[in-house]
């Protein structure tokens, strides 16, 4: 049963006082990654640009045994950055902290978003909009795991190992690093919300279970084109590694969908079937 109806002015309040506990909390969290952000800054952002990253140890280790493997070995791989702009370090220092407060925050950012909406909900809808909050956010943590795990290390080796010419030396800049650090993870993040939209098209029904069983080849075809954009080193271990998540994703969102709804039986075939 809905809660008693609230005016225009009621439900902008209750907006804005779930906006103020949202900053609110964002704020004590960013002043937390204030603290925590140097202790963790070269073990977990810049641990990508280390020969020693998690990734690349098993990739090299996994080569052992795959012959076809690109070579991941540790073979002075250690890139050290560089700083050309006086702000761009004291900056850094600030968006970082914020983007670890962001992180942090999803699960607490639903649960407000869910707070205010779900008075506005019947009681058979209430438990798929909870779902979909969570999965959401499930999702969407997955995604950024992947990109800074796999997506952004691959693309990262691949562009700093390319060479067009023994005269040009590479000087990797702190600004260069970081913006293609957070967009690839938030790429992938946004990338993983497709079974959301594909179960909200469902619920609205436009989409059902069969239209993945028709285009699960396309989908294949898709996810490799998709994967050649984000990972532009053309050699087809990459290509692999980062389109294989791609396809799950098609996978789980024909898992999430509704099935196809019962087929009607036609009005003129009615007094048959009723005799």
């Amino acid at each position: 049963m809905k809660e008693k109806e609230m005016s225009f002015w009621d439900h902008l309040e209750e907006f804005r006082w779930t906006l103020i506990r949202i900053i609110g909390a964002l704020l004590i969290l960013s002043i937390a990654g204030f603290i925590l952000i140097p202790r963790i800054f070269n073990s977990v952002i810049l641990a990508p640009r280390s020969s020693d990253f998690i990734t690349y140890r098993f990739f090299e280790k996994a080569g052992e045994y795959i012959p076809f493997l690109p070579d991941f070995s540790a073979d002075a791989f250690n890139i050290e950055l560089l700083n050309i702009n006086m702000t761009t370090q004291f900056m850094t220092y600030i968006s970082t902290s914020f983007a670890f407060a962001f992180l942090l925050l999803i699960p607490y950012i639903l649960y407000e978003l869910w707070r205010f909406i779900s008075p506005a909900l019947y009681e058979n809808e209430t438990k798929g909009v909870k779902r979909a909050f969570g999965f959401g956010g499930l999702m969407f943590v997955i995604g950024c795991l992947v990109g800074y795990f796999v997506v952004f290390p691959l693309i990262f080796r691949f562009l700093i190992t390319f060479s067009l010419s023994d005269a040009i030396k590479d000087s990797i800049s702190l600004d260069s690093y970081m913006n293609n650090f957070y967009t690839l993870i938030l790429i992938m993040g946004v990338v993983f919300e497709l079974p959301l939209v594909f179960w909200l098209l469902s619920n609205l029904g436009l989409i059902y279970r069969s239209f993945f069983r028709k285009y699960r080849r396309h989908a294949v075809v898709g996810s490799m084109f998709l994967a050649a954009i984000i990972t532009p080193s053309g050699d087809p271990f990459s290509l692999i590694v980062v389109t294989l998540p791609l396809y799950m994703l098609w996978e789980i969102s024909a898992f999430v969908v509704k099935k196809d709804p019962p087929e009607e039986v036609e009005e003129e075939n009615l007094p048959a079937v009723l005799e």
